[in-house]
């Protein structure tokens, strides 16, 4: 056993065409150098999903890892010189869960010192206590592998990822920007129609249609407004607001009148929309219980998918109690959480995270803002047995993807609060637990 241990995860390595371009490769290799120049009895621990198998048609089975290699040297390299100096350890994902399946792959990666475990968890001794580790996919509907191990034991994701996200990478250079392959960074996956239709209407829709359209958009929460005044006065119920309203009109002339303009169109378009709603109404009602059938929806009643991990947290600390640390990966969202006076850790993604701005006015698509957070946890014991995680994140220049108009609309989101920097996990009692040092978040 070592004395440290470094988590990562969802590195989502691989997949056809445009997939498999790896923003992050430069800063990965730097970590992993790191790693092998550190004079630390550690060991690297990649928590599920550190390649996108699933994203590969082109391929079966270990052939898949033949083209990692051809396309990646360095990585490989990197991993055989970094592995030369500490333990490697990769546990399967879901995006990666032939690894699980072929004993080929443990031969394969063994080559270039990565100890490849073909289980959904393993655990570490750190002081005192035992740290649980596996992927999180177990917990999650559409990704749950129902019997692992088992090559042809694919859940409904894998065919999700399979038809869509593949098609994805071969497709988006297709567009006027290249933004489709981006699909895999979309989380939770209920995100994805929203972000498919925001980047349609700022990056793929005429500009002469989508800027005619804006001020219609813009507009159309007052434009609500304006056609219940437009309805008190046609029915003799109260015509003082339209008169004021169009009187405001009058007075600044020219602008006054385009404006107007704009309020009628949308009464025009308002009044279409009532008269189509109902039977509209009926089908898309139909279509999100479909939808949430298949995972794709979440309704409200449902709880935060989050709510799963510490629900299975509970679980491992019941059945072990000197766990005093559960880590899982999958939702790429990194988190430190107390749970029942011990840790929940999240080890996150290295891929792009892309964060939702709805516009404050009108009817106008969210816009997803593109940022990186290249974070990686560290474990260790301190000197009363007690076990210590630590968190930093690697810095990378956001990528500065947004159009002007995205810009305009919207304002850029805050940056979400990062777990905290250090967290010590007291063992006082046998069987239980107590948090020192920290500030901890979700």
């Amino acid at each position: 056993m070592a004395d440290v241990y470094y988590l990562i995860s969802d590195l989502h390595i691989g997949g056809d065409e445009q997939l498999q371009q790896v923003d992050f490769l430069d800063e990965l290799l730097g970590f992993l150098r790191e790693l092998e120049e550190n004079d630390e009895d550690a060991e690297l621990i990649i928590n599920g999903d550190a390649f996108g198998l699933w994203e590969f048609t082109e391929f079966e089975g270990p052939e898949k890892f033949d083209a990692l290699l051809d396309r990646y040297p360095d990585l490989f390299d990197q991993l055989e010189a970094t592995g030369r100096e500490i333990p490697i350890t990769l546990i399967p994902g879901n995006h990666d869960y032939e690894l699980a399946a072929y004993p080929a792959y443990v031969e394969r990666l063994a080559e270039y010192n990565v100890t490849l475990e073909q289980e959904v968890s393993i655990e570490r001794r750190v002081g005192d206590s035992l740290v649980h580790v596996e992927h999180g996919m177990q917990e999650d509907p559409n990704n749950r592998i129902p019997d692992f191990g088992n090559p042809y034991a694919n859940p409904p994701g894998y065919f999700v990822n399979r038809q869509i996200t593949s098609r994805a990478g071969k497709l988006s250079d297709r567009g006027k920007y290249n933004w489709l392959k981006d699909i895999q960074a979309v989380t939770p996956m209920t995100e994805i129609p929203d972000w498919l239709v925001s980047n349609y209407f700022y990056r793929e829709m005429s500009p002469w249609l989508r800027y005619s359209v804006v001020p219609f958009l813009l507009l159309f929460n007052a434009g609500v407004l304006y056609v219940a005044m437009f309805a008190l006065d046609w029915f003799d119920v109260w015509s003082l607001p339209l008169t004021l309203v169009e009187e405001v009109f009058s007075f600044f002339g020219s602008a006054g009148r385009l404006v107007e303009l704009v309020f009628v169109g949308n009464l025009v378009i308002i009044l279409l929309l009532l008269a189509i709603s109902i039977p509209f109404s009926v089908f898309v009602w139909d279509a999100r219980k479909t939808l949430r059938r298949f995972g794709l929806v979440r309704s409200p009643a449902e709880r935060e998918p989050v709510e799963k991990y510490y629900d299975r947290a509970r679980d491992v600390f019941a059945s072990e109690p000197e766990v005093a640390v559960y880590v899982y990966g999958h939702t790429h969202r990194p988190a430190v959480t107390e749970v029942d006076n011990r840790l929940v850790v999240n080890t996150g993604t290295w891929l792009k995270r892309l964060n939702r701005v709805d516009p404050p006015l009108g009817v106008l698509p969210p816009v997803y803002y593109s940022t990186y957070q290249l974070n990686y946890f560290r474990l260790s014991a301190t000197d009363d047995g007690d076990v210590l995680v630590e968190y930093d994140v690697i810095e990378k220049s956001d990528p500065d993807e947004e159009t002007l108009l995205q810009r305009l609309l919207t304002r850029s989101p805050r940056r979400q609060r990062n777990p905290p920097d250090r967290t010590v996990v007291n063992r006082t009692i046998e069987g239980s637990s107590q948090l020192n040092e920290s500030t901890v978040t979700e």
